[in-house]
């Protein structure tokens, strides 16, 4: 009795065992038909510094149609993120910002962190050695910002500057033209362009180099600065005054984000511009 005893417990256990084992199963089963059911939109990620009025910068929140940065409580706005809207949008996908530093945008394009980088960035040929570009999505100028009331405010030749202290981006075509000033004591490049703002208010530089746009935003944030544009600039081809979409090298998406670019008329672009100068935090 004792020895038929136990082997009918063993089989009561093996047969628990195995229903248990059994239910486990389908309810895995189940759980993975639910997931696989479920549909994700795809993203479109791009990198910028979100500090670079009016193409891109930090605000705290979506007014005026800024996009929440990924990992971050801040959103994004700007010429820059008005265009990638229109290219997220029209690719069917969810646009995700990363805020990234200036030198740190074609590595976390090259390692894929990001799909692309849509920042201000003009397609000059050191870049082109190690990413593509798209067609421009906008095209600008070189000017001065500096001290309103300073000596320099009058200026209308780069050559009037020969002495003046002057800086401009790290990395970028906006430092190098500084050469094209004689006599110019040429300072440290800044990682970004709040950095130069704060340089100028403090006298510690007498300008920075930028473009129209900036220029234009930054005398509209600051009443003590002004922007000067000259009738003898500095001399750059169209590649380094252009603004383009930076993307892998032999990407696909070049072709489809040309495609939609060609898609904004010039006087959309030109509107778009227009509000992010009008929409930038700092001016209000």
């Amino acid at each position: 009795m004792k020895k038929t005893w136990a082997i009918f417990s063993a089989m009561t256990l093996l047969a628990i065992l195995l229903l248990a084992g059994c239910g486990t199963k389908d309810a895995g089963s189940g759980s993975g038909a639910s997931t696989e059911g479920e549909t994700k939109k795809e993203t479109f990620t791009i990198g910028m510094e979100a500090g670079y009025p009016p193409f891109n910068w930090t605000q705290k929140d979506d007014s005026n149609g800024g996009v929440k940065i990924s990992g971050n409580a801040e959103y994004a706005g700007g010429y820059d993120v008005e265009i990638a809207k229109r290219v997220a949008e029209s690719l069917g996908k969810e646009l995700v910002i990363v805020k990234t530093e200036w030198d740190g945008l074609v590595p976390s394009l090259t390692s894929g962190k990001i799909d692309a980088i849509m920042a201000g960035m003009s397609p000059t040929k050191k870049r082109k050695k190690t990413i593509d570009f798209t067609d421009n999505y906008y095209t600008s100028n070189y000017v001065m910002v500096v001290k309103k009331g300073s000596k320099y405010e009058k200026a209308t030749s780069i050559q009037d500057f020969s002495g003046a202290k002057i800086t401009g981006q790290l990395n970028t075509t906006h430092y190098d033209v500084i050469d094209q000033i004689t006599g110019v004591k040429k300072q440290a490049a800044m990682d970004n362009f709040p950095a130069m703002r704060v340089a100028l208010e403090s006298g510690v530089i007498d300008g920075y180099v930028s473009e129209r746009p900036e220029g234009i935003s930054s005398s509209a944030a600051n009443d003590k600065f002004v922007m000067v544009e000259f009738t003898d600039g500095f001399k750059a081809s169209e590649e380094d005054t252009a603004i383009a979409v930076g993307i892998e090298k032999d990407s696909e998406l070049k072709d489809k984000i040309n495609e939609i670019l060609k898609g904004i008329s010039e006087e959309e672009r030109t509107e778009i511009m227009d509000k992010a100068i009008a929409n930038q935090p700092a001016a209000k």
